[in-house]
């Protein structure tokens, strides 16, 4: 990996969204997927060991009660990674959407349903970003 490459974990419960965010950076030779992860146990353990710039979240997973948001943004803050979250949003779950995220130290939300036309610039602008982890855009 080149110094200008952007090393992304990508970890979501479902292999299909998984499938569909790779193919969406397929081509983009700036960012390169390190790991995968389809739970919050594997997740933790492949930032560890990988310390990829970037963690692509799912914000809601079947594993997620079993952690603390506070445990989750330490062990990925502790790996250098900055935390990307992503979840279908409706707006009637939208603040609690936004705390959630913020608990695990996240510096943006995205849509799934928007992923196509946001992924790349998000991971991008991630990588780089001094914003701090209370202000979490969409």
């Amino acid at each position: 990996m080149n110094k200008n490459t952007v090393s992304l974990l990508i970890v979501d419960d479902s292999d299909v969204i998984r499938k569909a965010i790779k193919r969406i950076l397929a081509k983009e030779s700036s960012i390169e997927i390190v790991g995968e992860a389809e739970d919050f146990r594997q997740a933790i353990s492949m930032a560890a060991l990988l310390k990829p710039d970037v963690i692509l979240l799912d914000l809601h997973m079947g594993d997620d009660s079993a952690y603390e948001a506070e445990f989750i943004k330490s062990q990925f803050s502790s790996c250098g990674s900055r935390l990307l979250v992503m979840s279908l949003f409706s707006e009637e779950g939208d603040e609690e959407n936004r705390k959630l995220a913020g608990g695990f130290g996240a510096i943006a939300m995205l849509d799934k349903a928007d992923l196509y036309d946001v992924l790349i610039p998000a991971i991008r602008k991630s990588s780089r970003s001094d914003k701090p982890a209370d202000s979490i855009p969409r």
